[in-house]
């Protein structure tokens, strides 16, 4: 009997607002799989509205949101159109322009506020995310953290958007560079951080004075409305947060109205390369003010003078966090001949002693589900070709049932191998022999993407040199996790354009405007 159709036949969902019931069984995974998982978020911030306006609003038809774990439906979402999101675009221009006039500081104690809440519920937060996108407790908890936190900083960074007073050559003038919120921003997020990748944009967008238009992704929208219920509890103002959830069909047409809209100013988004592009020329019609979060390909370099215990630690929290489902994960592995071998017996056996797979719920688990069956499948063709071609599995190489697939170590890779020309998204480490610091750069820098890079080394010298050299945005040195609201995100090359987070992140929503003062008396 299969699970899946245990699950038609003997599984139960029920879902009343506030408690959703799921009985389930997973084969060939643990035994604490075998059990029921339900899912406690109170009535408020369980939405399942579009939210316009300040108002929760239903849509001609509703999508279901499924647990990657389980393939039950946990929520059925309003699936709104382009009607719905033109209403969003129009409620957003409405309240710009009083947004906009709120001092620095009343914007600020309202981002201050909505952090707040959030560190309030993030329990309930939490499940949200471990439920539509898999992702155990542990890094869940560790996702509203780090979402909260974007918030607290755009709070306080609210409050130190300066201009600038320019020397002027004449005596009769002052010359002035005053900075402004360019308007309605259309926020496109994906589903991997369903609650992150909204606050860092966002709580930028509102520092800056502007209004915005969230459209999560169809995973996971879940989270998105949420947050748009914490903010009206914060008291952030009717029009000023507008969240768009829609379906894998309609969002093309909603992301047309969102890229299109002449009252639109600025595009941010986090997604694939492939998408950003259409995007992008979207947007070149009417001339957008636009920052993109693409695609990586992290290369992550290991040299003789590492510590090789500290490489295995960063290795496992850079590539197996969310299962390998992060934009930032290390996808290439560089390892240096003379602790080649050293280096992929002490990972294998962290592997064999960290990684757990399971339902994110339970306590043990390090790793979920990826977010579907096509990225299984995804990560399995590239092992196929990679086998294929010579690359020898010395850990994994499985898949389980549903989307779960087993955490994957090779070896004897080759750069002509699909896994390193690809982004993987899932658990998959592949590792390259190299002999020189010349040749692992060549490795590193070949590929169209340049998001970040991760390398380990205790040569200062070399620190420096490959720092400079790598050809990506972010660079870790002896580190496996960088991101941090205090510094700047994003990459080079086909990985976007602009950055997030730091105190640069603001700029992204703002214009410099130049006033020239004359007529002055000398």
């Amino acid at each position: 009997l299969s699970w899946q159709h245990w699950l038609r036949t003997e599984g139960s969902l029920r879902l009343n607002g506030t408690r959703c019931f799921l009985r389930q069984l997973l084969p060939g995974l643990p035994a604490a799989m075998h059990r029921s998982y339900s899912l406690d978020v109170s009535a408020p911030l369980l939405r399942t509205q579009g939210y316009v306006d300040g108002r929760w609003i239903s849509a001609a038809s509703v999508f279901p949101v499924l647990d990657p774990a389980t393939g039950q439906e946990i929520a059925r979402v309003s699936d709104c159109g382009p009607a719905e999101a033109k209403q969003a675009v129009d409620a957003a221009y409405k309240a710009f322009h009083s947004w906009k006039q709120y001092t620095a500081k009343e914007r600020s104690v309202l981002l201050r506020k909505w952090f707040e809440l959030m560190t309030l519920h993030k329990d309930e937060l939490a499940q949200l995310i471990t439920f539509e996108c898999g992702k155990p407790m542990c890094e869940s908890l560790g996702e509203i953290s780090y979402s909260a936190s974007f918030l607290e900083w755009f709070s306080e960074e609210a409050r130190r958007v300066y201009g600038d007073i320019v020397p002027s050559p004449a005596k009769d003038r002052k010359l002035l560079l005053l900075k402004q919120p360019v308007g309605v921003a259309s926020i496109i997020t994906p589903w991997n951080f369903p609650s992150a990748m909204i606050t860092r944009k966002v709580g930028a967008a509102l520092a800056a004075g502007c209004t915005v238009v969230v459209k999560p992704a169809e995973d996971t929208p879940l989270s998105a409305l949420a947050l748009a219920e914490l903010a009206e509890q914060a008291g952030i103002p009717a029009g000023v947060v507008n969240v768009v959830p829609c379906s894998r069909e309609s969002t093309p047409s909603v992301g047309q109205v969102l890229c299109t809209d002449p009252l639109v100013a600025k595009i941010s988004f986090t997604g694939s390369t492939a998408t950003g592009k259409v995007l992008l020329k979207m947007a070149a019609d009417t001339v957008k003010k636009v920052s993109m979060e693409l695609g990586g390909h992290a290369p992550f370099i290991v040299f003789d003078s590492a510590d090789l215990d500290k490489a295995v630690g960063g290795a496992m929290a850079s590539k197996f966090r969310n299962s390998g489902q992060t934009c930032v994960c290390s996808n290439r592995f560089l390892v240096q001949s003379a602790v080649y071998d050293r280096f992929v017996e002490k990972l294998g056996r962290a592997m064999d002693a960290e990684l757990r797979l399971g339902h994110g719920s339970e306590p043990n688990t390090t790793q979920g589900p990826l977010i579907n069956t096509r990225a299984a499948e995804k990560v399995l063709h590239q092992i196929s070709d990679a086998v294929s071609r010579g690359a020898k599995v010395v850990k994994g190489g499985k898949r389980l049932d549903g989307s779960f697939m087993e955490p994957t170590l090779l070896t004897d890779v080759t750069a002509d191998m699909l896994c390193t020309k690809e982004e993987t998204f899932g658990p998959l480490v592949p590792v390259i022999r190299f002999n020189t610091e010349e040749e692992a750069l060549a490795i590193a820098n070949a590929t169209s993407v340049g998001l970040a890079g991760y390398f380990y080394s205790q040569d200062v010298s070399q620190i420096w040199r490959v720092a400079e050299a790598l050809e990506v945005g972010m660079v870790s040195v002896n580190e496996g996790l960088l991101s941090t609201p205090e510094a700047t995100f994003g990459g080079v090359k086909e990985s976007g354009m602009g950055r997030e987070g730091s105190k640069y992140g603001v700029d992204e929503y703002l214009e410099v405007k130049y006033m020239c003062f004359g007529g002055l008396k000398p």
